[in-house]
């Protein structure tokens, strides 16, 4: 009895880039969504003074709820790993330190 190759039987994947990709640098990731997809609105957040946070989007994604499941599942497994190299990542609140956050 021969076994197949599940691998065999998979396309090979294709990346490339479009001529619009670009790279960016998010602190802030807003999410909405609805019952047919979410939204995800990425940005960068810099604090001048006590009074006033600045969130500034510069991206917002689609995604249908599959794919945001999916992502999910690879987050959670690659910040497992992460942790596993790099130590508990804490998401306590930081505490204030003077003068401007950039």
């Amino acid at each position: 009895m021969s076994q197949q190759n599940p691998q065999a039987d998979q396309p090979q994947l294709k990346l490339t880039t479009t001529e619009d990709y670009r790279d960016g640098y998010a602190n802030s990731v807003q999410v909405r969504m609805s019952v047919w997809d979410f939204f995800l609105v990425f940005g960068t957040m810099s604090q001048d003074n006590p009074e006033e946070l600045n969130v500034k989007n510069f991206q917002g994604i689609y995604l249908s709820p599959q794919q945001a499941k999916a992502l999910w599942n690879v987050l959670g497994h690659n910040l497992s790993q992460y942790e596993q190299t790099f130590g508990t990542l804490s998401l306590e609140p930081v505490p204030q330190v003077d003068g401007p956050v950039h």
